[in-house]
């Protein structure tokens, strides 16, 4: 099983750049998009349609903003838009769809860059999502959550760590959490179980030709239940075309 996540940066701007003729090719049973940024009549045509898919999408209440989205081949037994009873169910941040063994979602993390109150927002987002994983590990199905976490977790997932220790994205406390989610809650970074390597990155400034000179931010996850350890098969970041200022992790599963 294939499962791909991007934030598009908006879909119609990534369509443009041919991510969907790439997408067609891929062969995956997932496709997890975040930041969509479009209501479904503004894509509610063929230059969005994948053969064989369907579209699931959560949709911000404030036009041109945010979204998630999910492209699957198979179908789900059930499909949940949020995890939480707060301002962010108007933000389009959240989707899952169930399947007898597995539940993968689309999930696109608040920036906490714009200010001290959006930071305060995504603590609380953070929190919530907690929460969430703590519960759906009861059910004892295997997870895979993708998405946009804006955090790098580590020294090895940014280029330039020194620098941003007091920015959002690389704060102590968001990496201390992403510790946490491993160490005591018990989810499997899947990209790290086959790639060690510390200049791999998802997303790069559209600043000082950062994308030409890998100055970039490892912050697009497919974080998993430890019952996916062993299941995970080839990991994979594409770049040989430009989408949007992230990268597609791509990541193939013994499922």
């Amino acid at each position: 099983m294939k499962v791909i996540t991007i934030n598009v940066c908006g879909i119609r701007s990534s369509q443009k750049k041919g991510i969907f003729d790439w997408l067609s090719r891929s062969k995956a049973d997932h496709i997890c998009m975040q930041e969509t940024r479009a209501l479904e009549d503004q894509i509610d045509n063929d230059n969005f349609i994948l053969k064989g898919y369907t579209r699931y999408m959560n949709i911000a209440v404030k036009k041109g903003y945010s979204g998630v989205a999910i492209y699957s081949k198979h179908e789900p037994s059930e499909i949940i838009s949020k995890f939480s009873k707060s301002i962010f169910e108007e933000e389009g941040r959240f989707i899952s769809l169930e399947f007898k063994d597995y539940i993968v979602a689309s999930i696109y993390f608040p920036s906490g860059s714009s200010g001290e109150e959006r930071q305060k927002m995504k603590y609380e987002f953070m929190d919530l999502f907690e929460k969430y994983v703590k519960k759906e590990m009861k059910k004892r199905k295997m997870l895979i959550l993708c998405g946009d976490y804006n955090i790098a977790h580590t020294k090895d997932d940014i280029k330039n760590w020194k620098s941003n220790q007091k920015n959002s994205g690389f704060l102590p406390e968001e990496r201390a959490w992403m510790t946490k989610l491993i160490d005591n809650i018990g989810l499997v970074d899947a990209f790290r179980v086959k790639c060690k390597q510390n200049d791999i990155y998802t997303w790069w400034s559209n600043r000082g030709n950062a994308y030409n000179n890998n100055v970039g931010w490892r912050i697009d996850y497919q974080m998993v239940t430890s019952n996916l350890l062993d299941k995970i098969n080839k990991v994979s970041v594409y770049k040989g075309k430009k989408f949007s200022d992230h990268a597609p992790l791509v990541i193939d599963y013994d499922i």
